[in-house]
């Protein structure tokens, strides 16, 4: 039966392998996830001052040990493992959104990252997203270098918007980052395609 799973390909990979039998069935329970180099899909970060300013001299190194994981979801964008520290990116996301919303997302994770190593905490389950100390952290980051890019305060607040936030709660991190709430004219949802 075992001819039926590639172990051989999981063994290459040095993934441990582990199966459990019931119900006439075997499930592997150990599932191996391709971590992927971060520099091959995302070139010249190292460069960029705000990045620089989240690593200071270890700016290189960081980014070149940080891995990406690429998952296939429509919901979410991209997020920060609070294992490891590694950046997850929705490939419909990825590939659909405009630049600078790409962009500006891996300058957020980036500062989740540090973080991550800097061993603070990057989830409270207690609090709502928007008023969690590290999303406001990260948002203010990345809203300040939308700003360096030239963004204006209504892009930027558009961008501020997600799918999984109430109108209320995006206009309370809009005011948490220092982004001016517009008066007028429904702001565009970020939607993952």
């Amino acid at each position: 039966m075992e001819g039926a799973f590639p172990l051989a390909s999981l063994r290459a990979e040095g993934s441990p392998v582990s199966f459990e039998s019931g119900h006439h069935v075997r499930i592997q329970r150990n599932a191996p996830i391709q971590l992927l180099p971060f520099r091959r899909f995302f070139r010249g970060f190292e460069k960029v001052p705000a990045v620089r300013e989240l690593f200071g001299a270890r700016t290189e190194q960081v980014l070149r040990d940080l891995r990406v994981e690429f998952f296939s979801s429509r919901f979410g964008y991209m997020g920060t493992s609070d294992v490891d520290g590694h950046i997850l990116i929705s490939t419909p996301h990825l590939r659909s959104a405009e630049f600078e919303v790409v962009y500006l997302d891996v300058v957020h994770e980036l500062c989740h990252v540090r973080q991550f190593r800097q061993k603070r905490p990057l989830f409270y389950p207690k609090l709502p997203y928007v008023d969690a100390p590290s999303e406001i952290e990260a948002y203010t980051f990345t809203v300040r270098e939308g700003r360096r890019i030239g963004m204006t305060d209504r892009q930027l607040f558009d961008y501020l918007n997600t799918q999984w936030i109430s109108p209320a709660e995006h206009r309370r991190l809009a005011r948490h980052t220092g982004v001016a709430v517009p008066r007028s004219k429904a702001p565009r949802r970020r939607v993952a395609r």
